[in-house]
């Protein structure tokens, strides 16, 4: 059995977090049908055609989901879903706040019929305040927090490369959606979760924040380096390219012996990380010269026997590859509009799971309908 067997989630949902969120639930056993709508569906759907018929953002987000494609505005179609938010334990959102209201979708409107009901909306920046109207999607929010400007190299700022923002407010309403229905399950009470993408990708710059406000500095943008810890970022060897975590000075240590440099452990000017990081370009100038002459197999062995913390740096694609997610079976297909596509199992072993279908626009219509009108 799976922890949410049995539970229903009904989700208005579009793009990224929220699906992501749903996911999330789905991977835990609950039911989620994903109200759509007619035609096109989610645009989601749309953004790239990696995946058969669909983009790669929505194969990843929408596997073992129901498509329910329904017109809100249409009374039929709005039956349905009334119905169906009746039967539910959860219902999701991302519509604009204005337009859950005008469609009585909003969570007081759900709560006040249904009192048990688990309620979790996701706006942009929430309903009040100067920026409540203000649309914002992944890129606008990373701006918005300091991460845009917290990354890249010198004077080139750079967006994250993936859709962090979304995948932080994702992973955060679904805890609170897991804490509800604990809270439920305790008390019989339901709630209303209300997050924000900005507040969520806020709480995950806390830390380069703290950094600022207690140093009068924004963290510098060092590329793939780490900005106050060194040397902490991609090296160059003779056939590629490897990343070292040096985090502390017995690490350093380490490094200096493995790189037949012992001399620079006490050197004057790298005995800290804070000397390190004030003298980054010439610590990486005194051990270049040891990884140009070996490759990177040669350096990671050489690494991992001193207990020095690096990787191999590699190319996206790579990751299917990857030979730690390879010996522990971590990949596994699901079938897609028009396809399949490879999935990661889910990161926490201990649970049960079954990989499930990314539908089809309306693909469940007719199997809702009959569970509806049976009682079942």
């Amino acid at each position: 059995m799976r922890p949410l067997d049995g539970v229903l989630v009904l989700s208005l949902e579009q793009a990224v977090a929220v699906p992501y969120a749903t996911r999330l639930l789905a991977d835990l056993g609950a039911r989620v049908i994903k109200v759509e709508r007619p035609g096109g569906g989610d645009f989601a759907r749309h953004y790239d055609a990696a995946c058969g018929e669909v983009s790669s953002y929505f194969a990843w987000t929408n596997v073992g989901k129901e498509s329910l494609a329904v017109d809100l505005k249409d009374p039929d179609g709005r039956a349905v879903v009334d119905e169906l938010i009746a039967r539910a334990d959860v219902v999701t959102c991302n519509l604009s706040p204005g337009a859950a209201r005008r469609l009585g979708l909003d969570a007081d409107s759900l709560r006040a019929r249904h009192p048990a009901l688990v309620v979790a909306e996701l706006s942009s920046y929430g309903q009040d305040g100067p920026y409540r109207d203000r649309k914002a999607f992944d890129a606008l929010v990373q701006s918005e927090t300091g991460l845009v400007a917290a990354t890249g190299t010198g004077q080139d700022a750079a967006r994250a490369g993936i859709s962090v923002a979304d995948i932080a407010a994702g992973v955060q309403l679904h805890a609170a959606v897991l804490a509800a229905l604990l809270h439920r399950g305790r008390t019989g009470e339901g709630a209303t979760l209300r997050l924000t993408l900005l507040e969520a990708l806020a709480e995950w710059m806390h830390q380069p924040f703290l950094y600022a406000h207690g140093t009068g500095a924004d963290p510098v943008r060092a590329g793939a380096h780490h900005p106050t810890i060194a040397p902490y970022g991609p090296v160059r060897c003779r056939d590629g390219a490897i990343h070292l975590a040096v985090q502390n000075d017995g690490q350093w240590r380490r490094l200096c012996a493995a790189a037949n440099r012992p001399d620079l452990a006490e050197h004057p000017d790298y005995r800290t990380v804070a000397s390190r990081v004030a003298h980054r370009a010439a610590v990486h100038a005194e051990l270049q010269p040891y990884f140009d002459g070996v490759d990177a197999d040669t350096a990671l062995a050489t690494l991992d026997a001193a207990d020095v913390p690096a990787a191999r740096t590699r190319g996206v694609g790579e990751l299917a590859e990857h030979p730690q997610l390879a010996a522990r079976d971590r990949w596994t297909e699901v079938a897609v509009p028009g396809g399949v596509a490879p999935v990661l199992r889910p990161p926490v072993d201990g649970l049960t799971w079954t990989g499930g279908v990314v539908p089809a626009v309306g693909e469940h219509n007719d199997a809702i309908l009959t569970w509806l009108r049976d009682g079942r």
